[in-house]
């Protein structure tokens, strides 16, 4: 995906997002266990200020988030921080360096991608929290979520702090699992301190997950809603895909 298509797709998320948050502030979000929607609100515009400092200054700031930004509406906030995020990734070029986790690519271009792809998953919680339909993923933002998670968070994060995933991989004879979308398959092999994915179905997999492509963001993030059925399917050893699910979840959070 190019980056103004990334913006795009941010623009028509927070937009989601400044639409539904206000009809439930004080409902409880099912899949960020301990919030409530006003608390989502809050957090998604605590990242774009962390993000926008972190383009400035060239380096995340810490400690985060400073005190005085629990004092501001929710809402507020959010509009506030989304206007000052906009103007630094805009007024960039998408390969200037900015502060960043990931080693492989320090840019603006990365928080374009990460800022997308951050406001998808958060406006869908803002949609289960409240109990409103969720609305679909363009497909080329789903496809790119997967594969975003599972390159930029998983992988790397196995290969920089392995320590994190010894009780997932430690014991793991090794799996290899055949993740596929309408446009895209991944093949990932997970086992003692390996987390590989490449493009592709492998020769023989140990478990499959295969649905479309909004359906298998919401899957591999966790943002399915109770009691909806998931429209992906899961073939493969229990154990398997736990092991797989656990690593996201460290990864991610």
């Amino acid at each position: 995906m190019e980056p103004a298509r990334f913006l795009d797709c941010l623009a028509d998320d927070v937009a989601r997002l400044r639409a539904i948050a206000p009809t439930g502030l004080d409902a409880a979000v099912p899949s960020c266990p301990g919030w409530t929607v006003a608390d989502l609100t809050r957090h998604v515009g605590e990242v774009y200020l962390h993000k926008t400092l972190a383009i400035r200054e060239g380096a995340e700031p810490q400690p985060w988030p400073p005190p005085e930004l629990a004092d501001e509406e929710p809402l507020a906030l959010l509009d506030r921080t989304y206007a000052a995020l906009v103007q630094e990734l805009t007024t960039r070029r998408p390969q200037d360096p900015a502060g960043s986790w990931y080693g492989p690519d320090p840019t603006v271009g990365f928080w374009i991608r990460r800022m997308a792809q951050e406001t998808v998953i958060h406006r869908i919680d803002a949609e289960l929290g409240v109990g409103a339909p969720v609305a679909p993923v363009p497909a080329d933002l789903a496809i790119d979520g997967v594969d975003e998670l599972l390159r930029v968070f998983v992988a790397y994060s196995v290969a920089e702090w392995a320590d994190a995933f010894s009780g997932h991989l430690a014991g793991s004879p090794g799996w290899t699992h055949t993740i596929r979308t309408d446009g895209a398959t991944w093949s990932v092999r997970a086992g003692p301190g390996l987390f590989d994915v490449t493009d592709g179905a492998a020769d023989t997999t140990d478990v499959t997950v295969a649905g479309p492509p909004t359906a298998l963001l919401r899957w591999a993030w966790g943002r399915e809603r109770a009691g909806e059925p998931s429209g992906v399917t899961v073939e493969g050893p229990a154990e398997a895909v736990t092991q797989l699910r656990r690593c996201i979840v460290t990864a991610t959070q």
